[in-house]
């Protein structure tokens, strides 16, 4: 039997979130923040915002509020285990975009966060599914990716 690759783990968890987000929610647009990491200061959302707003008209969410951090150092920093992850790496937790997104979710002001790629949460893999399971058990929210974990292989 062939073993899950972690990813598919990953992606799993979080699609039994936006399950349960599905199951509970009226017949109406499931509203989601676009949320967005940028490398510098100097760089903009701009091209993320179109991309997820893009993702959002296919899937027939709406965008309830745009929010984005820079990826810079702060005082507790740390290299994820990770080789996909390069320079200085601040948790989600440590960004003011990400803890506004978690005080909209908890607020009901949104179902769920509509991000490019799970390197915009987290590389690390322990962190990102606690991300995961967070939004789902304390805010009853999903995250969405456009680019999955892993790509589904076609049938």
């Amino acid at each position: 039997m062939k073993r899950q690759s972690r990813a598919g783990q990953l992606r799993c968890v979080r699609e039994h979130f936006y399950r349960q987000v599905i199951n509970a929610q009226a017949d109406q647009p499931l509203r989601v923040l676009a949320y967005s990491l940028v490398p510098s200061p100097r760089a903009r959302p701009d091209e993320d915002w179109g991309t997820l707003q893009a993702e959002a008209d296919q899937r027939g969410y709406a965008i309830a509020a745009r929010l984005h951090d820079v990826a810079v150092p702060v005082t507790t920093t740390y290299f994820p285990a990770s080789s996909a992850s390069q320079g200085v790496y601040t948790p989600p937790w440590e960004r003011p975009g990400w803890r506004e997104a978690e005080r909209q979710l908890r607020a009901g002001l949104a179902d769920g966060v509509l991000v490019l790629d799970r390197h915009n949460i987290s590389s690390d893999d322990d962190e990102y599914c606690a991300v995961i399971k967070h939004l789902g058990e304390h805010c009853r929210a999903f995250l969405h990716l456009v680019i999955s974990e892993e790509p589904v292989a076609p049938t």
